[in-house]
């Protein structure tokens, strides 16, 4: 029996690394483990704040309306409008924008405590971003932090 808290849900894995996870490793179809109990290989799942932290991630990698087919147009983000612009502080405001659309679109986060944005020092062509958030279920802070790749000049 599953002792894992109903209110979070479950779900496949999908990405290797949630703490270094960036919009250029978006990850595979599925990630398998292995059974403690048996030794086969079977299908990977995640549950409680990793479940939350992949959706969020997830959410991030996947451009605004990539799902409108399925009935889902307004999830993902419009972070990859970025793609290509300068460095500089207002293309930072609208990282930090879209990311802030983004996160109040998920039903389990309760409650941005806030979002930086700050430009990767050994690469001026990332920035990453970092939220801390408040769930439904629990008081303990999410911190959540996702790599972005701009590509594009280098301006301040």
């Amino acid at each position: 029996m599953d002792q894992h808290e109903p209110r979070w849900g479950s779900d496949l894995r999908l990405l290797d690394d949630l703490l270094r996870q960036s919009d250029r490793t978006p990850g595979r179809d599925l990630v398998t483990a292995r059974r403690t109990e048996t030794g086969a290989q079977d299908l990977a799942t995640l549950t409680e704040l990793d479940n939350l932290e992949q959706a969020l991630l997830l959410r991030f990698m996947t451009r605004q309306g990539e799902l409108a087919v399925f009935g889902h147009p307004d999830y993902g983000s419009r972070l990859h409008e970025l793609i290509g612009l300068p460095n500089t502080e207002t293309t930072r405001n609208r990282a930090k924008m879209y990311a802030l659309i983004a996160l109040a679109a998920e039903p389990r986060v309760a409650q941005v405590l806030s979002v930086d944005v700050a430009t990767d020092p050994a690469d001026r062509s990332r920035i990453a971003l970092t939220a801390t958030l408040r769930t439904q279920h629990t008081d303990t802070p999410l911190n959540l932090v996702f790599p972005f790749f701009l590509g594009g000049g280098v301006a301040g």
